[in-house]
This record gives C-alpha cells, structure tokens and sequence, in this order.
C-alpha cells in the first residue's frame, strides 16, 4: 500500500500559485518530508549560497570498545571553516585516552555524566565530573582525558578550526608507539621491559572500568590546581527569559578559560522566533539538540536562501549576514550557536530600528506608525507575539 492509497499527502515542489509540479520520478520522502523549506523555497528565496547544513547522521561513525565518534568539519561542510564539530559517546568506563590538541577544544554535555582530567603547563592539575548541561573548555595544548561514568555518556566537541579532525590527534599511546624503547627507557628511567606491552598504535577510545568517587581519582600536584577552571555549568546560569523561549550565553566574560569560542543555549518555544539579527565578530556554528525550524540567511545583493534543521544537524551562517531561526514544529527547540570568539555579540534588528530616528526609518521602508510604535529599543534575542507565530499552513 503506497502513502497516497493510506491517504496521506505527498510533499510535492509546488505552491498555491500554481508554480512547480509534481516530483513523479524516483525520490526520497524521507528527505522531502525534513525539508519543506528545500522542496518549495519561500518566494523571498533568490540567488546562490553556499550549502549552510550538513547532518551528524550523514556523518561516517568511527566505533571502538568504549564508544563511538563522528565529526562534522570542512570535508562535510566547505563553508565552516572556523569550527569543526565532534559528536562522541563513551560507555560505562569508555575512555578518551590521554591526548591534546594544536586547536583549543569546547564541549557540551547531552546526556550522561564523565569525568574529566588535565594538567597545564606549569604542572596544576584538574579534575571534574561533568553531567547535562555542563560545558568544559581545554586551551591549545593542554593535556586531557575524557572517562564515561555509571551510565555512560554523549557529548558535542567544538574547535576552533574548521579544518581540525579528531582521528589526527596527538595522542599519548601513539607517541610512545613511535619512540625507540630505549629512549622510553631514558626518559623514565626504567628498563625497556617496561614498555613490552605498550599499544603499537593510537589508542583513541577504549574500555576500562568505571572510575570509583571522584575523591579516590584526585592526585594532588605540590603546584596545586589551575587557577581557572576548565568546566562550567550553563544549565546553572540564569537565563535571559523572553516570551518566545531563553537564551544563556557562555563566553569570556563567565567562562575565563574559554578564550577562543563564545556560544548561547537558545530556547525557542513553538511558535517562537530567534529574532531577525546578525553577529559583527565572526561566523556562526550550529548545533541543534532537539526539535525542529528553518532558518534563512541574508546575504545581500538580493540573495537569501532557507534551510530545514532538525535535532543533531550542524547549520552555519557566515560572517555578518542576516538571519532568524524559526520553530516550525510542535515541540521546543533547543540549539547551540557558536562563534570564534572570546565575546558573544549580536546586533537586534528591531532594536536597530527603535533606536535610529523613526522618520528615516519610516521614509527608508515606506512603513508607517504600526510598525514603527511596535520597535523595541531593548534586545529580546527570542520573540514570540499573541497572535503571530509559524503556521505551516500558510506556505
């Protein structure tokens, strides 16, 4: 029995203007049905970008005794090229082993708790466990350790290189694979036989078992700790609370560590918008977590173009261009935006309005009192007005 004998609609490229027609030859509902936005564009649509979305689902798994990765970088999506995103799981006692990083490396918990370790440079040491929410931040080169605890764990990993991979990193288990025993056996001032059974390539994730309390695990350094903590908790943070959802924003300023990549939780409930805005300082890094919205970017010269985004898809917005994340579906929509900075920064079209003189505004757009006595001179990053909101049927 075929979808149109149970009586449901086919998504078809055609519009109620009697533009497009039927899609009769071989197809993918599945991908026609995640992407209504790509299948019949909105009229504003016009002109070339680039492709601004790729999926961790589309992504090659790399699977090992302990867990699972896949990355999202410039090999999947040529336009992102200021982060790259990791997606890793790690089961009970799954250990990222020892390793470190030319890039710096920023991280969000989704499910599950670890435990994470490092040691800086002048020998201060770090440990924590990490659960929903939490976020950790390594500098470039700093060593580090990522371990599943009770019930296992996912995560998303970011850095601050589009470029970056994760299978190239430098890791503990590879160098002492590829230096000579004997120079092992100097530097540690043991005999060769010591390292008999050392592994003869990169580790990367394996199986141990799971760490007892954290306390056991701690090892303390006549250096002490480092002075800025390399984890934060951003579920902890208080939110900036508009009627469309909320909004948290983690960078320098509350997370002293992380110098390099600035990012927001946002929260648009149905119905609900991520206003109309730009960011001056650098390109934009999406990762969204659950639910589902479009999203169009402006990229001037009369050029604009929409997307479709569901849970575990990476969007990305280049450097200054407009755009507005919309929640086209029934439940809340929740998304990381990250940027190569050490500030957050955006700048709110409907504030740049309110605070420009109404009457240039008015003879600039032609628009008249009921547009301009609704501006709002403070910034609400999600929006959402009695009477307005998404209807799917009014594509």
């Amino acid at each position: 029995m075929t979808s149109q004998d149970k009586g449901e609609r086919l998504p078809e490229p055609m519009r109620g203007d009697g533009t497009g027609w039927f899609d009769l030859g071989p197809r993918n509902l599945e991908r026609d049905r995640q992407n209504p936005n790509m299948l019949v564009p909105p009229v504003t649509d016009a002109g070339l970008l680039p492709n601004l979305k790729f999926s961790f689902s589309d992504a090659t798994m790399t699977l090992n005794h302990g867990g699972w990765s896949r990355e999202v970088t410039v090999r999947e999506l040529p336009i992102a090229t200021t982060l790259a995103g990791v997606n890793m799981a790690l089961t009970p006692g799954g250990v990222r082993e020892l390793h470190w990083h030319q890039q710096a490396e920023w991280a969000y918990m989704l499910l599950g708790r670890a435990r994470i370790t490092s040691v800086d440079q002048r020998g201060r040491n770090f440990i924590a466990d990490i659960g929903p929410g939490d976020l950790w931040y390594f500098p470039p080169g700093i060593p580090h350790s990522i371990q599943g605890l009770e019930e296992g764990c996912e995560f998303l990993l970011v850095f601050d290189d589009g470029h970056f991979s994760d299978l190239n990193t430098l890791s503990i288990s590879d160098w002492f694979a590829h230096t000579p025993p004997d120079v092992l056996s100097d530097n540690f001032g043991v005999p060769e036989s010591a390292f008999a059974c050392i592994p003869s390539k990169q580790v990367y994730i394996y199986q141990s078992e799971v760490p007892g309390p954290i306390e056991a695990d701690a090892v303390e350094s006549p250096y002490g700790t480092v002075p800025l903590p390399f984890s934060h908790r951003l579920l902890a943070q208080k939110p900036i609370i508009t009627p469309g959802g909320s909004v948290r924003i983690v960078d320098s300023r509350n997370f002293p560590i992380s110098q390099t990549i600035a990012a927001a939780l946002v929260e648009i409930r149905p119905g609900g918008m991520r206003e109309l805005h730009w960011h001056p300082n650098n390109d934009e890094w999406q990762y969204y977590i659950s639910g589902q919205a479009r999203m169009t970017v402006f990229a001037g010269n009369g050029t604009a173009r929409t997307f479709d985004y569901r849970a575990g898809d990476v969007g990305y917005v280049p450097f200054a261009t407009g755009h507005y994340i919309q929640n086209t579906g029934s439940e809340t929509v929740w998304f990381l935006e990250m940027f190569k900075s050490d500030r957050f920064v955006d700048v709110s079209l409907n504030q740049w309005m309110a605070l420009t003189p109404h009457e240039l505004v008015a003879s600039n757009l032609n628009v008249g009192p009921e547009l301009l006595d609704a501006l709002r001179k403070q910034k609400w990053p999600v929006v959402k007005y009695p009477g307005y909101g998404y209807d799917p049927s009014r594509r």
